[in-house]
């Protein structure tokens, strides 16, 4: 729990210039022992040389995105994400010069015809959030690097359990660790995974100056979690399972997608891709789906109206097409229309819990009408 620890002159310089990879502990914005043995516990996980712990999931890419990209630059991102990671790339990253490509990254096509001589890197996010798009890791890996580029690969939903993307080809994996990984809901965290020669970069680039730094007492938080992210997630999925069919069966819902659904369009790649399906649910109303959104959160009993997902209590959440489109992701035309085709007028999103399943089951019952 210590900020700064006890040293010897001539251990450590008094500049992240000067920090080796034998430098003891220091300072606990460079390192901290709890830091040190979960992001041994995360690289383990995910298939890693080294990672690397963040204050959050946001804080962890932006300082991938900052420390891999310059003016001039070019990034290929996701037309679906992360709403945080779209407004970072779209809002800020152009005021340094970097150019964004939105694209569609369930098509390889349209990713390799996004490719410029000037891109760096390719970011996805896969299950994509919020409606659960899933791209291919290895087909879009092989595509990057045939044009010098890197891909990195957010994989907060499906987990380290679900999909390892670096086995795949992935460059770099980012996880919020606020949500599955913790499992909570009580600590913030996000982590990069990578190798350890640009691990080693970004602790002392962006990690260190920029400050985004993880609390020890949210690394021994987040550090109990993984104790139990097993079978945690073997339950979220099976929660997820019966929560799937019930919705499909429903006279009031128009579509529901799971990756672990052969209803899901896109079933085959995410049984080829991922080990586990996760316990996210997003689905869309036959009627107006703002109107059913209140309708639940007024009703629900068991599940909570509330923001955030991979806790142990059931979540669910309203997004909004016309809203998402507009402020995050800036999609028109036709990118806006294959959007819609998916999320219709809004999408309900539902972390699905670990209460037992009747019991969700019956408060969704009910609540739906």
């Amino acid at each position: 729990m210590a900020t700064s620890f006890f040293t010897h002159p001539d251990a450590v310089g008094f500049s992240a210039h000067d920090l080796s990879e034998a430098a003891p502990h220091f300072y606990t914005r460079w390192s901290n022992p709890t830091l040190t043995l979960l992001e041994a516990r995360l690289a383990a996980l995910d298939g890693g040389e080294a990672a690397l712990a963040f204050a959050s999931g946001m804080a962890a890419i932006s300082a991938l995105f900052l420390d891999r990209l310059a003016s001039g630059d070019h990034l290929v991102l996701s037309n679906v994400c992360y709403a945080g990671v779209a407004e970072l790339a779209h809002d800020t990253l152009s005021k340094h010069g970097i150019t964004v490509t939105p694209v569609d990254t369930s098509s390889p096509a349209a990713v390799a015809a996004a490719m410029r001589p000037n891109t760096k890197l390719v970011h996805i996010e896969t299950p994509a959030n919020p409606i659960l798009r899933i791209s291919d890791i290895a087909a879009l890996a092989a595509i990057a690097h045939a044009s010098g580029a890197e891909l990195s690969v957010d994989a907060t939903i499906a987990t380290p359990l679900g999909t390892k993307p670096l086995t795949l080809g992935a460059d770099y994996v980012v996880h919020s660790l606020t949500k599955y990984i913790g499992g909570h809901g009580d600590a913030l965290g996000g982590a990069v995974i990578g190798g350890q020669e640009r691990m080693a970069a970004l602790r002392k680039g962006s990690l260190i100056h920029l400050g985004g730094s993880l609390s020890p007492f949210a690394a021994w938080l987040i550090l109990r979690g993984l104790e139990t992210l097993a079978p945690r997630m073997a339950l979220h999925e099976a929660n997820a399972r019966r929560v799937e069919a019930f919705l499909a069966a429903h006279p009031k819902v128009r579509s529901v997608f799971w990756p672990g659904s052969p209803r899901h369009p896109q079933y085959d790649l995410a049984a080829r891709q991922m080990r586990t399906f996760s316990g996210l649910v997003a689905f869309t109303a036959k009627g107006e789906s703002g109107a059913l959104a209140r309708q639940l959160a007024e009703r629900l009993q068991v599940v909570s109206y509330a923001v955030s997902l991979g806790k142990t209590k059931s979540l669910l959440f309203y997004i909004p097409t016309d809203d998402i489109l507009r402020s995050s992701f800036h999609l028109e035309g036709e990118e806006a229309r294959s959007y819609r085709d998916w999320a219709a007028d809004g999408v309900l999103r539902f972390s699905v819990g670990l209460e037992d399943p009747d019991d969700i089951i019956s408060d969704l019952d009910q609540a739906l009408g």
